[in-house]
């Protein structure tokens, strides 16, 4: 049985904040939980995927011998060391066969049931396990027992189909059970899937050349394990003939992946509600392409508008910025972790990400729900071309180009700490520009329409709740347009040099209900408007890092103290409890000033 989400996935597909149809451009009209639509887990998979019992009386018993084949019905056809399944029915594998296949020719309307009970199949020229025409094949890894499926350096054509995969099947394949399964592969794709691919139980080990997984229609998992090594992706699902398909859906399960290409990568959406995933792609952030802030401080898609006069930067000198001094290396791979090119959507899960690129990339949306995330990325922590919405979760960036980069970004919860060799958050105006290279010319899926387009003014940075704590040696929050905080605490610390700045924003930057502390360099120094409390913003001398910033009130009550972790010249504070016109002893060290909050 297929599946089509035609309205769900378009929905998801087609959803910019404010209505269909409007220009990725536009600012949002208020923030949205596109949560709300995502797929639901009862429509992923059928009760016949969870299917594992069988009754061995009324089986059809197939003893593997090595280099031949016993059976206990004619119902099977054996040639050699083929098997050929012509019918529905439920069909026991058990023993080892050497350079043999399972080949399926049935009935387009038939539901083979194959048991792997202690089953091991190699074929040196082709899939052991082959499917051409059913319905839909059912795969059993029996309880307790460890099967494995094995191809060699090439694949021989079967019926004018091009195999690819130890595992190929042109029709809908869910793969169950509680046993395990090998999958060597050496020439090709762990398992290929025209149509539906379905995982709802077993442990599978996979080490293959190129894809771990290669399925047209969708990837369905739940309730599995996978441990995989491979030359491309790790699990790749791509449709572009329908773009209700190519989509992969999740909830529950363990992925360890170490993969040349991207972790996970969907042509469609992507949709987590939970697992625990270790993915080091393209060799981990250690592979990326050196791209640091050596240059000025204007990074791509971090430009600005209005000549030398930025708001809110006061006293501002002037300044000539010179040309972006980052590169990008043209790469034929994609080395990105998670990748979508439609929405990506993370309801809960554990995930360890090491990459060469983008640890989690949306061509379109990126919505976090909740989860741990551990992260090291040789771009961006998190990219979306369009809007990046977090609404809760732990988030911990060791190591970026720029961490959370979107057309719009959006935090509503969570705590979040990260540290960027270039911006710490970039709400930007132009496609994933920044460090390696992935969606600039080497993804496999090619642009997506309706993404960021060319520099504009049109970017936001919304902060409404959470803790965040950035680390950066770039502009710490820089926005093509507008910073707006409105709750929670944040905290900037860096940059360090006189070309990047705390803040960084084309048209206003304003702050209400919310506590900012933000430590860095003096000369692009901008700082934060407000109607509803106190703003402190004060140049000095250099001082040294983790030299403690304390601010009192009248009476000498502790109202903000902290120790920034990199030396800095300017301090900008704001806080409810900080009053308009009110005076404050800020103490630096071991020196102390009389400053009036703005």
């Amino acid at each position: 049985m297929k599946f089509r989400f035609f309205l769900v996935v378009a929905l998801l597909l087609s959803l910019v904040f404010g209505g269909c149809g409007k220009s990725t451009d536009e600012q949002p009209e208020e923030e949205v939980s596109f949560l709300e639509t995502s797929l639901k887990e009862s429509d992923m998979f059928t009760d016949n995927d969870f299917n594992t019992s069988y009754q061995k009386k009324n089986s059809i018993q197939i003893t593997l011998n090595e280099n031949s084949i016993s059976c206990n019905s004619n119902a099977v056809k054996i040639s050699g060391t083929t098997i050929v399944i012509q019918e529905e029915g439920t069909y026991v594998f058990t023993g080892t066969l050497n350079d043999g296949m399972i080949l399926i020719n049935a009935d387009k309307d038939a539901k083979p049931h194959l048991i792997l009970d202690n089953a091991s199949i190699s074929n040196s020229k082709s899939a052991p396990l082959c499917i051409l025409e059913a319905e839909k094949v059912f795969v059993t890894l029996a309880k307790n027992t460890e099967n494995a499926l094995a191809s060699g350096d090439s694949f021989a054509t079967i019926e004018n189909t091009n195999v690819d995969g130890t595992i190929f099947s042109k029709q809908d394949l869910t793969l169950n059970g509680s046993g395990k399964l090998s999958i060597t592969s050496p020439a090709g794709h762990g398992i290929v899937c025209k149509d539906d691919l379905v995982f709802t139980g077993g442990s599978y080990s996979i080490n293959c050349a190129s894809h771990g997984m290669d399925a047209n229609d969708s990837v369905r998992i739940t309730d599995s394990s996978f441990n995989i090594t491979s030359g491309k992706d790790g699990i790749h699902v791509e449709n572009n003939d329908d773009e209700s398909l190519g989509f992969a859906f999740i909830k529950d399960g363990a992925f360890q992946i170490i993969a040349e290409g991207d972790g996970i990568s969907s042509s469609s959406l992507m949709q987590v509600n939970n697992g625990d995933f270790d993915i080091t792609s393209g060799g981990g952030s250690k592979n990326a392409q050196k791209a640091t802030s050596d240059g000025w401080g204007g990074f791509p898609g971090g430009g600005f508008s209005g000549g030398n006069k930025r708001p809110g930067r006061p006293n501002q000198e002037t300044y000539s910025p010179q040309e972006n001094q980052t590169t990008s290396e043209d790469t034929s791979t994609s080395i990105k972790g998670l990748k979508s090119v439609g929405n990506l959507l993370i309801q809960n899960g554990t995930f360890t990400i090491d990459s060469a690129d983008d640890a989690v990339h949306s061509n379109a949306n990126i919505s976090i729900g909740d989860g741990k995330f551990k992260i090291a990325s040789g771009d961006d922590g998190f990219h979306a071309d369009d809007t990046l919405l977090i609404q809760a979760g732990t988030i911990d960036i060791s190591k970026s180009y720029e961490g959370l980069e979107g057309l719009h970004i959006q935090v509503k919860g969570g705590t979040i700490k990260l540290i960027a060799s270039d911006d710490g958050l970039n709400a930007a105006g132009g496609t994933d520009e920044s460090g390696t290279g992935g969606y600039r010319g080497n993804d496999q899926f090619g642009p997506r329409p309706g993404g960021m387009g060319g520099s504009s003014s049109n970017g936001s940075i919304s902060i409404s709740g959470g803790t965040l704590y950035i680390q950066a040696s770039g502009d710490g929050l820089d926005a093509n347009g507008t910073i707006e905080i409105t709750g929670g605490n944040t905290q900037v610390c860096g940059p360090t040099r006189g070309d990047t700045a705390v803040l960084d924003y084309d048209k206003s930057g304003s702050i209400s209900n919310a506590t900012f502390v933000g430590t860095g360099s003096t000369m692009m120094a901008q700082t934060l408007g407000s109607s509803t409390q106190g703003v402190i913003f004060v140049r000095g001398e250099s001082n040294m890092a983790k030299t403690t910033i304390t601010l009192k009130d009248a009476k000498g009550n502790t109202v903000l103290s902290v120790t920034p972790a990199l030396e800095f010249q300017l301090i900008v504070l704001s806080g409810p409890e900080i009053k308009k016109g009110e005076t404050y002893t800020l103490e630096i060290g071991t020196t102390s000033r009389q400053v009036t909050a703005n």
